[in-house]
């Protein structure tokens, strides 16, 4: 029934790349009417940036729970489409902290749009990564081939194809797709965008610019994340690309792909390896990155905590419960040298 449901959405998906720009211009105005004063004006273009947001997160529910198949992202924009509209309500009611998770969300899309809209920027991300990834995946002993493919219609679709076979996931002429002899017919993993790891870097990226703070630990706080989630997102490649490549993560097939609605039963290490184990992995690694963030900038925390309120509607004192300067905390840049604190700020 909810998977019925669901796939009655896939008219939204064609949306959602107009509907992403609309957002971020919404968020621009919103950003230049705060920084010039205009708070109440600031006010009701922040309330219609969060409603278009949410909006935007509707029309990709289809993309994620049914055409991905991923648990965690399917459930976060479900969620994600009604947590959009009470920000916007709690901005309408006043709670001008969430101007800074506004500004935070304008400069996410700075940061992850070029690269996903442009592309020559786009095909220099995916295929530097898959350079590197081939490179480790070398040195963990396994050795598929590296190929581009070529352009060809099927059933009246113009697909993307390597010796015969149609290479699914694929869309552009990129030098991203690994082969895996398997049997009669190959196994493909593809690089694309989302497996690059800049959607992460922009979010960290983005609260990390938002807030005020010296620019010393901001700095700082930008050392400690995006050069971490970049390597690890070239390890949960590696390791999605081989545990699927060499169908090394086939448990439990029935139940996997009576789940997932697979046909391929070879697809069962790909949804235990990608869907269910990196991604969860992938949770836990933000977690300790936001951590490690917050406690060179712990500025961040007033965006944190105006998302544990949206979700759960109760107040933190996180700066408390983490055991951090209240001077630093707060942004203080004249913070001197002292137990906690640090002197070069």
């Amino acid at each position: 029934m909810l998977d019925a449901v669901l796939s009655g959405l896939d008219w939204a998906t064609r949306f959602s790349d107009p509907l992403a720009w609309l957002v971020l211009g919404a968020f621009l105005v919103t950003a230049v009417l705060e920084a010039t004063d205009r708070r109440e004006h600031a006010r009701l273009a922040g309330v219609a940036a969060w409603v278009l947001f949410g909006v935007f997160w509707f029309t990709l529910i289809y993309h994620f729970a049914v055409v991905q198949r991923s648990v965690i992202e399917g459930v976060g924009t479900l969620v994600a489409v009604p947590a959009s509209l009470y920000v916007g309500y709690l901005l309408w009611s006043g709670r001008d902290s969430l101007f800074v998770l506004s500004r935070a969300i304008l400069l996410m899309g700075v940061v992850f749009f070029p690269f996903e809209s442009i592309p020559v920027l786009r095909q220099f991300l995916v295929e530097t990564v898959t350079d590197q990834t081939a490179v480790l995946i070398s040195l963990v002993g396994s050795n598929p081939e590296l190929v581009t493919g070529y352009e060809t219609v099927v059933d009246g679709q113009q697909v993307i194809a390597y010796d015969g076979y149609i290479v699914g996931e694929k869309h552009h002429l990129y030098e991203n797709t690994f082969v895996f002899a398997d049997g009669e017919s190959p196994i493909f993993y593809t690089i694309v965008i989302a497996c690059t790891g800049i959607g992460s870097m922009a979010i960290f990226a983005g609260l990390i610019a938002a807030v005020e703070a010296p620019l010393a630990r901001k700095l700082r706080a930008l050392a400690v994340s995006l050069p971490v989630i970049y390597a690890l997102n070239l390890g949960r490649n590696v390791m999605i690309a081989v545990g699927f490549g060499e169908q090394r993560f086939h448990l439990f097939p029935e139940l996997i792909m009576s789940v997932f609605g697979l046909s391929d039963p070879r697809q069962v290490s790909y949804i235990v390896i990608d869907r269910i184990v990196a991604q969860s992995l992938s949770v836990v690694a933000l977690v300790g990155i936001t951590y490690l963030v917050v406690r060179e900038l712990p500025e961040v925390l007033t965006v944190v905590e105006d998302l544990l309120f949206v979700v759960t509607g109760s107040e933190y004192d996180l700066r408390a419960a983490l055991d951090l300067d209240p001077a630093v905390a707060e942004g203080d840049p004249e913070v001197g040298a002292g137990a906690g604190t640090r002197s070069d700020d």
